[in-house]
């Protein structure tokens, strides 16, 4: 989302033709909830994604002809028999989606707002008019600044979190008091690169309510004094790697120095959704997945069952037993 509006105002203050297509509405069942966006670039490629499939591809037609001829229009278009989506699946609900041409450092303006407000971790506020069926309508869209992700260790594990969470759209940092393992070659994605002892430098570290922390050290002795320097800061994630022998070890040391239980059961204890992960890019997305799940209001639920077993089929087909 970030750089899909940060495109959006470098090209426009170059003075490139761009056209932003966002779904405004979205209505029963639809790939995408309004707020998606894809933005189309005067040759033909895109940034972004209204959620792939057949919309997608004639969004994009009838955007590359509104931006030839500079103007902006409201598109329609309902799920059904005309519109399978990627594999011929209808959803049939319905999406109204804005393709905004734009031009110019003006035209920009209020994505520019936008971005400056995500910069500094304040939330955006987007504001949009168009006309449907002669009436005009107002778009309002609240934006809230990425998540922080702290990794504190830079190893193996630590590594490959990176490069799956700043594509998820977590905002990344890592800490380490070995520059050359903290590097900006192992951590291309990481827009903050800590160097020094990892205790003083999560002292200093400005943890929000928005801020998740994964602890993954060298060593226990190392994930328990980050541990406890963190443990009453107000994180919205707090999760450490580990065996289950290791990780009880940790809390029984950390209880007897006085830290109350209901403080350490707030940690995620071996980290990760239990996917039965061994590699590490394996431990690395059962993290991630936590990280997800956590991000939507979903750190607690249950997983829900991978597949239909014969008797949901039956009942979901209309079968008789």
């Amino acid at each position: 989302m970030d750089r899909v509006l940060e495109e959006v105002v470098r090209r426009c203050d170059a003075g490139e033709v761009v056209a932003l297509c966002t779904v405004v509405a979205a209505r029963g069942s639809t790939p995408q909830a309004a707020g998606a966006r894809m933005l189309l670039l005067s040759d033909g490629q895109t940034l972004g994604t209204l959620g792939g499939g057949c919309v997608e591809a004639e969004v994009r037609q009838q955007a590359l002809r509104l931006l030839i001829d500079g103007r902006s229009k409201l598109l329609t278009f309902k799920l059904d028999h005309d519109y399978g989506w990627d594999d011929g699946l209808i959803c049939g609900g319905a999406m109204d989606i804005f393709v905004q041409t734009m031009s110019d450092a003006a035209a920009a303006a209020v994505y520019r707002r936008a971005t400056d407000a995500l910069k500094v971790g304040k939330p955006a506020l987007i504001e949009l008019l168009y006309e449907s069926e002669g009436e005009r309508k107002q778009y309002v869209e609240t934006i809230e600044p990425a998540p922080r992700l702290l990794i504190v260790g830079a190893g193996h594990v630590g590594q490959a979190l990176a490069a799956l969470a700043a594509p998820l759209g977590f905002e990344v940092s890592v800490l380490d008091d070995r520059a050359d393992v903290a590097s900006i070659e192992r951590f291309p994605l990481a827009r903050q690169r800590l160097i020094g002892e990892i205790e003083p430098e999560l002292r200093r570290y400005p943890v929000d309510p928005q801020t998740y922390i994964v602890i993954v050290t060298r060593g226990h002795k190392h994930d328990g004094r980050a541990l406890a320097v963190i443990i009453d800061s107000p994180a919205k994630y707090i999760g450490l790697i580990g065996s289950r022998r290791k990780v009880k070890t940790i809390m029984e040391a950390l209880h007897a120095q006085g830290i109350a239980l209901d403080k350490l059961a707030r940690v995620h204890a071996p980290i990760g959704l239990e996917l039965g992960a061994i590699t590490v890019p394996e431990i690395a997305v059962s993290i991630a997945a936590q990280l997800v799940a956590v991000r939507h209001g979903r750190g607690d639920a249950p997983a829900k069952p991978l597949k239909f077993d014969s008797g949901q089929l039956r009942e979901l087909l209309g079968k008789p037993r």
